[in-house]
């Protein structure tokens, strides 16, 4: 069988994100590395999530031969969102940081998509991780810089809150390459080209490497 990507946007800029400039590299990248490959494409921006309420909890609660049809509809987004997941062999997340956490989309999306029993499961009294066998790559853009040892490092909670989620789901093959400083451009300190090249060398070190 062909290898899937699922590729994730969850910029609000359009063209003007550095993120989603990224995430098109990795893709161009991957499909030159997996010819035949399929590549799934969502936009965590014009995908409607609606924030998790009582009914949503409700149904994901009900064993799946017990829901009533209005159970079902609260979860058919969910249920397509994390059939995507389940496809995919491999992927990659476009994340602009926002206020030193991920946007408020993406934080939808994470809500729909780790559910118990679907996702992940107690079922042996520990947590275990579903989506086994997968890998993720994170494309972070930031205004600032928050590597690690810069003195902003402490405000950085996009990496450890993903790497934490996307463990307890099971992907542990995890990479995250950032974009930091990307505020230069808003002040005409740097052109967009000259800026990215370095981050898109680090997407194509990482396609030859492996």
């Amino acid at each position: 069988m062909p290898s899937t990507l699922l590729d994730i946007n969850s910029s609000p800029l359009g063209d003007n994100s550095v993120s989603r400039r990224l995430t098109g590299e990795f893709v161009q990248n991957w499909q030159a590395a997996n010819p035949g490959g399929i590549v799934l494409y969502r936009d965590l921006t014009t995908t409607p999530i609606p924030p998790v309420n009582a009914a949503w909890i409700g149904a994901a609660h009900t064993p799946e031969a017990a829901l009533t049809s209005d159970q079902r509809a609260s979860l058919a987004l969910s249920d397509t969102l994390i059939a995507e997941l389940q496809a995919a062999d491999e992927y990659v997340l476009g994340v602009p940081m926002h206020n030193f956490s991920i946007p408020s989309t993406l934080k939808l999306w994470i809500d729909q998509i780790a559910r118990a029993g679907k996702t992940f499961s107690y079922a042996s009294g520990t947590p275990e991780g579903l989506l086994k066998g997968k890998k993720v790559t994170f494309l972070v853009a930031s205004g600032g810089v928050y590597d690690p040892a810069t003195v902003m490092a402490s405000f950085n909670f996009v990496e450890p809150y993903l790497r934490t989620v996307f463990g307890f789901l099971g992907v542990t093959e995890v990479k995250f390459i950032s974009a930091g400083g990307a505020a230069a451009l808003n002040y005409g300190q740097i052109d967009r080209e000259t800026f990215l090249q370095p981050h898109v060398e680090s997407i194509r070190a990482h396609f030859q490497a492996a």
